[in-house]
């Protein structure tokens, strides 16, 4: 080895040496044709590293981006097939034909009855729904995010307390230890506290037996209840078809206002789409109330009952579309402080914090 080769290598380790030294003997005791194929792989090698690596001469245009689509918007709507008017403008399409043109689906959810319906509106399965009085209260009561957004007065008339045509009970005294039946949380629960307070009794002093409009008309029938607390048109039908009787209705006792509701996320997001429905709901509400004939043969269709009831259901109702006033809502506060004074709520509310402001 040069004393030159020898200066460069001095503090190199050792053991690194001694294999490189290795390699070289190796390779330098190898035929000329194993040196001259290695010699031509590693050329080959090198030329396929360049190649790899090498960049292009000419500049490569990115592909052209597309802006993003808007979201599409949808309109989520909870409804009873009792709901006459949200019923209506589902089958008319009327909303569908005016929001299409701006992008926006509607979709529309069949509930059994109202707290069901608000159940769905707390989880964010719809944006907007109609109960009765009750429901609401409820699902506040709950911390559900809900927002009164206008009212329908129904009229007490729409609501009554119902026994069988032979029963021997004649007053609401008369129901003292007797089993009724009613829909829990709906608006006739309302209407039975009322009635049984303006007659002297406790709500304890009678039985409730909880049950929805469909297994509640058959117990009733079979005397498996004495009495059946229930809203149009299922009144009207228990009347003209099995001679149910009226023990007291709530002409005297309650509002039985109707809700339109909403979520506070949906009305501080779609104001717009709020409005619109409302505007379609205020015309179709003012067509059936102007059309009570063929509204009963709608329903009677909808719903599998027969067109006397519903004219019936008709006659003592009525429509509209209103904005929330402080009267509406000091009574909804009025049926709240009764449920919580029964514990049939979990703690007290205040009503006008879930009023939507425009």
């Amino acid at each position: 080895m040069s004393n030159l080769l020898k200066e460069r290598l001095k503090g190199y380790p050792e053991s690194k040496l001694t294999l490189g030294w290795r390699w070289i003997r190796r390779v330098f005791h190898l035929s000329w044709q194993q040196r001259s194929l290695l010699f031509a792989l590693g050329i080959g090698l090198s030329m396929a590293i360049a190649a790899c690596t090498a960049q292009p001469t000419e500049p490569v245009s990115s592909p052209a981006i597309s802006p993003p689509a808007s979201p599409a918007r949808q309109l989520r709507i909870g409804y009873q097939k009792s709901s006459t008017a949200l019923n209506l403008l589902k089958n008319r399409g009327d909303l569908e034909s005016r929001l299409t043109s701006d992008g926006v689906t509607v979709e529309w959810n069949e509930f059994a009855a109202g707290p069901q319906m608000l159940e769905a509106l707390n989880v964010g399965s719809i944006d907007f729904a109609y109960t009765g009085e009750t429901p609401p209260v409820f699902a506040q009561a709950a911390d559900a995010p809900l927002q009164y957004v206008a009212y329908e007065p129904l009229g007490g008339s729409a609501e009554a307390i119902l026994v069988t045509k032979d029963s021997p009970i004649q007053t609401v005294a008369d129901l003292k230890g007797k089993k009724v039946a009613l829909n829990k949380g709906s608006n006739v629960h309302y209407l039975l506290v009322r009635a049984l307070e303006e007659s002297g009794l406790q709500y304890s002093d009678v039985e409730t037996v909880f049950l929805p409009p469909g297994d509640a008309r058959p117990a009733f029938e079979q005397g498996a209840v004495d009495a059946w607390v229930i809203w149009d048109p299922f009144q009207a039908a228990a009347e003209t078809a099995i001679g149910a009787r009226v023990l007291i209705d709530g002409k005297d006792l309650v509002k039985n206002n109707g809700f339109f509701l909403s979520t506070q996320s949906f009305v501080n997001s779609h104001p717009d789409l709020l409005n619109v429905l409302l505007e379609e709901l205020r015309t179709v509400s003012t067509w059936a109330k102007q059309n009570p004939e063929d509204v009963a043969i709608f329903l009677s269709a909808e719903l599998g009952i027969d067109k006397p009831s519903l004219q019936l259901a008709e006659q003592r109702r009525d429509y509209g579309v209103l904005p929330i006033t402080d009267e509406v809502v000091n009574n909804q506060q009025k049926i709240a402080d009764t449920f919580s004074q029964l514990n049939l709520i979990p703690k007290q509310i205040k009503v006008a914090d879930a009023v939507w402001k425009e």
